[in-house]
């Protein structure tokens, strides 16, 4: 493993272990549960979103440490961005998933969330690491 790989791994622990994004969003106006039931992963996404600004971003539930660390940086990642730019985020992300880019300036856009990229690798994780993007994207694409 190169040292990348070993960074992206580090921070994925980080993220599944201690997240600081884990916890009820006040003056949430929006919500949406996400659910995989194929790993029994249940998340549940809480956007404050003001004059087309995701102002703030929560998450609770449970699930492995892939959808929970996906979740928590998807939030960092997302956070004081316009919708415009979150949905522009997401395709990146997904399709970075499902292997359909490799534009590093596209995926540079992801920021920390690109400690995700192996994760095509394990076709068992995909629907894990895309829980959360997709659950956001239906918000987003609701409002």
């Amino acid at each position: 493993m190169d040292d990348l790989t070993n960074i992206y791994n580090d921070l994925i622990m980080e993220h599944s272990m201690n997240s600081y994004n884990k916890k009820k969003l006040d003056n949430a106006n929006y919500c949406e549960v996400g659910h995989n039931p194929n790993c029994g992963d249940e998340i549940t996404i809480e956007l404050k979103i003001k004059d087309n600004i995701i102002e703030d971003m929560a998450f609770s539930g449970h699930g492995c440490a892939i959808s929970q660390a996906s979740t928590s940086i998807m939030i960092d990642t997302l956070r004081g961005k316009t919708i415009e730019e979150a949905k522009e985020i997401i395709k990146i992300f997904i399709e970075m998933i499902k292997r359909e880019t490799t534009d590093e300036e596209e995926l540079r856009k992801l920021e920390d969330a690109i400690a995700f990229r192996n994760v095509s690798n394990m076709p068992a994780r995909v629907k894990c690491a895309l829980l959360a993007w997709h659950t956001v994207e239906d918000i987003i694409n609701g409002k």
